[in-house]
C-alpha cells in the first residue's frame, strides 16, 4: 500500500492543480507522516514516478521571486482509476498495524524485574496520555478556526479514542501486576503456575516447547508402547489389505 501515493493523489483531487510543496505543506499540517505511515521525504520522487506513469501531469510551473520554479501536477483519468485502487484497498483491511509492545510482553518479559516492568509501561501510558491530550487541544483548536471538515475532525477524534483505549489497557495490566505481586512476569506468581486469565488460560511457552533427539525418541516409544483405540484394534490385520488391487497398502 503507498499511502504517500494515496495522499497525493487525494490532495490533487480535492484542491486542484497543486505544485509539490502545497502537498508537502497540507502533509506537515497533519502530521500524516507520524500517525499515517506517509513517507513525507518521498514525495517529490513519487510526483516524479507519478508522472511518468501517467496517473499526474505538469500542468504548469510557476516561479515566485527569486525561488525556483515549480512544477503544478494536475490528476489525470489514469490517477482517478488509480486513486479510487488505493482508497478502496485502505479503507477494506479490518487488520492492525505492527505491535512490537505485544511482542516484547509475549515472548521476551520473562524474568524481568515485575517493578521494571511496570515503570517501563507507566512511562509509556504517560506518554500516551500527552499524546492523546494534545491531538484532543489541536483538534478542538482546528475546529474553532474552521480548518476541519466532518471527516478530518473524524479522523482525528478515532486517533484520540485509540489512544485512550491504550491508556486504559495500560491501567488494567498496571492493576493485575500489582495483584500479582513480588516475582509476577509472564503471568506467574513467585514461581508458581501461570496466572489465569480466564478459562483456558495457558503457558505458551511451556505448550509449545522444543523437541530434541531424545524427547523424540521418548514420545515414539510411549506411542509404541500404548495400547491403540478400539477402532484400531477392531480393523485387525487385514485393514491394510482391504484397500484394493490398485492401492499401495495392497502391496
Amino acid at each position: 500500500m503507498n499511502l504517500t501515493r494515496l495522499m497525493a493523489l487525494g490532495i490533487l483531487a480535492r484542491s486542484g492543480p497543486s505544485h509539490g510543496h502545497h502537498i508537502r505543506r497540507v502533509a506537515d499540517v497533519t502530521n500524516v507522516g507520524e500517525w499515517g505511515g506517509v513517507s513525507v521525504g518521498a514525495l517529490y520522487r513519487e510526483l516524479r514516478a507519478m508522472e511518468r506513469e501517467g496517473l499526474v501531469e505538469a500542468a504548469r510551473t510557476e516561479k515566485v521571486g527569486n525561488r525556483p520554479e515549480r512544477t503544478v501536477y494536475a490528476i489525470t483519468a489514469e490517477g482517478q482509476l488509480e486513486l479510487t485502487t488505493l482508497r478502496e484497498q485502505a479503507i477494506r483491511p479490518l487488520g492492525s498495524g505492527l505491535d512490537p509492545l505485544g511482542v516484547a510482553l509475549l515472548f521476551a518479559a520473562d524474568g524481568m524485574d515485575p517493578e521494571e516492568l511496570r515503570r517501563t509501561l507507566r512511562a509509556r501510558r504517560e506518554m500516551l496520555a500527552i499524546a492523546a491530550g494534545q491531538i484532543a487541544a489541536d483538534r478542538e483548536q482546528l475546529i474553532a478556526k474552521g480548518f476541519l471538515d466532518l471527516l478530518a475532525a473524524g479522523v482525528m477524534r478515532r486517533g484520540i479514542m485509540t489512544t485512550e483505549a491504550e491508556i486504559r489497557w495500560h491501567d488494567e495490566l498496571d492493576a493485575a501486576l500489582a495483584a500479582a505481586g513480588e516475582g509476577a512476569t509472564r503471568g506467574r506468581i513467585a514461581g508458581g503456575p501461570p496466572l489465569s486469565l480466564g478459562e483456558g488460560a495457558f503457558d505458551i511457552t511451556a505448550d509449545i516447547a522444543p523437541r530434541g533427539p531424545a524427547a523424540s525418541e521418548a514420545a515414539a516409544s510411549e506411542a509404541s508402547a500404548a495400547p491403540g483405540d478400539g477402532a484400531a484394534q477392531d480393523a485387525g490385520p487385514d485393514t491394510r489389505r482391504d484397500a484394493g488391487p490398485d492401492g499401495d497398502e495392497s502391496r
